[in-house]
């Protein structure tokens, strides 16, 4: 009798553990990340653009082997990016310090990256550098919709004349049958001190702020990337008070964004360094409906820094820095003055 009574309860932890691994939940999971591509200008002139202050431009003698070099580490880290837990490199990249979309062409089609079949969305800006933002994707992952760009009118406080900046790409679109909104931005620099270009700033910022509010005039459920290299930290003026961030995704509206690297600049971490400071310039905010509970569509899981070992500078006055590609010295063969950053998203499957 003893022995069967143990059998019966064999039998039903046997039971248990069949149901338990059958309803055990499966997750499908994607990169969305940013990387400010430092400086990638082709070692072509172009007489439209003032591309001869470009580093690459400096160069007296092999500008084509330097911007291949260039090129294939771009590729690399790239590739890279959230690799260790997706197994794939990211399904949606923003990128910002492109000349032209022929620099965009070459990684893509670069042998790291080829086998992903990027594809590449891209607009010339009217900036005074010749610099752009822009965005790829994996084909077989996301659909482009509509794509725009929208130019950011902002004038000199001395001259009062233009001042010629990046546009703010918007792209919409599905992520494997999601609707998803990404707006890629590269704000005005701190060129003349952090207070006296703040208000460049400021006015990046309701320009995003206008689109993030459009979209979700037509559906306040919309699911928003607002991605770049700020040139703002996370609790500056412009993020804070213009974009109205929450670092705490339990009090973010139904319209509200919430901004993971805020947490991580309080850390104490960054994403560029000068003069022994770190700065968090480039983030990845995400609007509310990418963080409610239901798994059944896309929805945030966590953010990050890419700052591997690999992209950290060994030695000399920048040990600890990001191991940038260009010095006083001309091409240093590293990668660029900004880490990556990325989030995570993921989606409940079958099983």
């Amino acid at each position: 009798m003893k022995t069967a009574r143990l059998y019966f309860f064999a039998f039903i932890i046997c039971l248990f553990a069949k149901a338990n691994s059958q309803n055990k939940k499966v997750y499908k999971i994607h990169t969305v990340a940013f990387y400010n591509l430092e400086n990638l200008f082709d070692p072509v002139d172009d007489p439209t653009k003032f591309d001869e202050a470009s580093p690459i431009m400096e160069l007296n003698t092999n500008r084509e082997d330097v911007y291949k070099k260039k090129v294939k580490n771009m590729a690399g880290v790239l590739a890279d990016i959230g690799k260790d837990d997706t197994h794939n490199s990211p399904a949606i990249i923003g990128v910002c310090e492109v000349e032209n979309r022929e620099v965009l062409e070459d990684i893509v089609n670069d042998t790291i990256l080829r086998d992903k079949d990027y594809g590449i969305i891209h607009f010339h800006s009217p900036d005074a550098r010749g610099i752009d933002v822009a965005m790829l994707y994996q084909k077989k992952l996301f659909t482009p919709i509509s794509t725009s760009k929208h130019e950011l009118k902002i004038f000199d406080d001395q001259t009062g004349k233009p001042v010629y900046t990046r546009d703010q790409l918007l792209v919409s679109g599905e992520l494997e049958g999601d609707l998803i909104h990404v707006i890629v931005n590269h704000w005005p620099s701190r060129s003349g001190g952090e207070a006296r270009s703040r208000p460049k700033r400021v006015a990046a910022a309701k320009l995003s702020k206008h689109l993030v509010d459009s979209l979700q005039s037509i559906d306040p459920y919309a699911k928003i990337f607002i991605m770049g290299d700020l040139n703002d930290n996370p609790t500056d003026e412009s993020v804070k008070k213009v974009l109205k961030t929450e670092r705490n995704k339990d009090k973010v509206g139904l319209k509200g964004i919430y901004n993971p690297y805020e947490n991580y600049f309080k850390d104490g971490l960054g994403t560029t360094a000068y003069r022994d400071a770190w700065s968090l310039f480039d983030q990845i905010m995400v609007s509310r409906p990418l963080l409610e509970n239901d798994y059944s569509s896309f929805r945030f899981y966590k953010a990050g820094i890419y700052n591997k070992n690999y992209l950290i500078e060994k030695a000399g006055a920048y040990k600890g820095y990001p191991k940038r590609s260009w010095g006083y010295g001309g091409f240093t063969n590293g990668f660029s003055d900004h880490f990556p950053v990325y989030v995570y998203i993921i989606k409940e499957v079958l099983n």
